[in-house]
């Protein structure tokens, strides 16, 4: 029914924030209701859930991240609580490469995500995302260089590092600029012997 709405954010919840449209306050749920600032102007790209009992309104900041939405509420098990926490997590790309890839592993993370609903994500929604990959990456970059974080992991544990210490390092490693295994593994290596 609404396809974006603009106005100010008078308040913030737990999952939603409260715009301010010419006078007519929205409830709207949101991935990161504190990412906006409050008082601010901005657009909320909207989608409307109506079921039996009740009429929600969910926002995003990009369309993109709408569009995404949308795609997941149309795999079976997934719902809108579902949908938002997983766009909650806020690695696109990541979420992008893991459903091209074949690894529902990386889906399960996500809070009521168990194994099944991510394999059913994996097959529902292969090939069907790539559009949606932001700053013009390339699938197939995205990709590799997941790719080659995920052998350095798999790499560190061979050589006898505890998965749990491995796991802890993880982020530090993706938030390296891009990097080939062998690359990943010596930055891998200096942040576990530390």
């Amino acid at each position: 029914m609404y396809d974006f709405l603009i106005g100010q954010i008078k308040t913030h919840g737990a999952n939603y924030i409260g715009l301010d449209v010419n006078g007519v306050g929205f409830k709207i749920f949101t991935p990161n209701p504190y990412g906006y600032k409050q008082e601010s102007q901005t657009t909320i790209f909207t989608e409307q859930i109506v079921r039996e009992n009740e009429i929600s309104l969910y926002g995003f900041a990009t369309a993109d991240d709408r569009n995404l939405f949308q795609k997941l509420l149309n795999v079976s098990g997934i719902g809108p609580k579902s949908a938002l926490a997983i766009i909650a997590g806020g690695d696109r790309n990541g979420l992008i490469a893991a459903v091209e890839q074949g690894k529902p592993d990386y889906l399960t993370k996500f809070p009521g995500i168990g194994k099944k609903t991510a394999q059913q994500i994996v097959l529902d929604l292969k090939g069907k995302l790539g559009a949606l990959l932001s700053d013009q990456t390339d699938l197939a970059v995205a990709t590799t260089m997941s790719q080659a974080l995920e052998d350095a992991l798999a790499a560190l544990v061979a050589l006898g590092f505890s998965e749990k210490d491995v796991h802890r390092i993880n982020k530090s490693l993706a938030a390296l600029p891009d990097l080939t295994t062998d690359a990943y593994i010596q930055k891998g290596l200096k942040l576990l012997t530390k």
